[in-house]
């Protein structure tokens, strides 16, 4: 048999591996999605019902409008963005750091699995949770406005699935690094909360004095955050209270996905976190 018939088998067998693989981690996080859903879902979902009432409800009705819109309608694609991005990071986070504390990782880094595929097969579970919870808080939301029209669904659903990817990458590398449980909690504390609540969240940055504007553009949250405000209500905000320019928005993601993502593979190739 020619030599580049084996080469051909050696390649069609990896790759049959390598998808075996992905599939195999992604149900695993499906799986244990929904298998502990009290835990997974019920608690964001209740959160951002909270900042309905609070910041809605009791503030907004005394502040009116934002921008042109009801602030209540306003705050809605920063509470699902602040969703989006939590439920990524902590259910990646959380899940490679419990598997390599029961050390069931060891078994995943000696298969015939590329560490890309380990990768991106956590990062696809981080990313279904995210989409399953910021579909259930917008569906919430519908509760507290009277309307909810979306502007450009390609547009929403893109940042919101660029996001879900950015912070399932910066989970994994948290997950990593962590040495006890403890450690997974430090970022999100002391790192993750405030750079979501200073993201415009629940105002413009426009709205700042200088040099608070300036500073918060340093804030790779307000760009995924006026990215999902845009897709949502570019046609019916005040064009002043739109902080970023689409286009420059997409583009800061993306070079922050392919930035991170390089460096988790390097990590991984390097065993850094993962050897004794």
């Amino acid at each position: 048999m020619p030599s580049n018939t084996f080469a051909d088998v050696s390649l069609s067998s990896r790759l049959r591996s390598n998808l075996i693989g992905f599939q195999t981690i992604v149900i695993k996080e499906v799986t244990r999605l929904l298998r502990i859903w009290p835990q997974t879902i019920v608690p964001p979902v209740i959160t951002t019902m909270l900042y309905f009432i609070i910041f809605g409800k009791v503030i907004g009705s005394r502040l009116g409008e934002m921008g042109g819109v009801p602030y209540m309608e306003f705050i809605v694609p920063g509470l699902v963005m602040m969703s989006v991005i939590n439920s990524s990071y902590q259910n990646v986070v959380s899940s490679f750091f419990s598997s390599k504390f029961q050390r069931n990782v060891e078994e995943i880094l000696i298969s015939p699995m590329h560490n890309a595929v380990v990768l991106l097969g956590y990062m696809a579970g981080g990313i279904a949770r995210a989409m399953v919870i910021g579909t259930i808080v917008l569906l919430v939301s519908l509760f507290f406005v009277d309307t909810l029209s979306i502007y450009s669904i390609p547009i929403t659903f893109s940042v919101a699935v660029l996001t879900a990817t950015l912070f399932s990458i910066a989970g994994f590398i948290n997950a990593l690094l962590a040495r006890k449980f403890d450690d997974i909690a430090i970022v999100p504390t002391f790192v993750l909360t405030p750079l979501t609540y200073l993201g415009g969240v629940f105002y413009s940055i426009t709205l700042l004095p200088q040099p608070w504007e300036t500073v918060s553009r340093f804030n790779p949250i307000v760009y995924m955050v006026s990215a999902f405000r845009s897709g949502i209500m570019k046609d019916r905000l005040d064009p002043t209270m739109i902080d970023i320019n689409l286009g420059f928005a997409f583009a800061v993601i993306i070079l922050f996905i392919v930035g991170l993502f390089s460096l988790t593979l390097w990590m991984l190739d390097r065993g850094v976190g993962l050897r004794a």
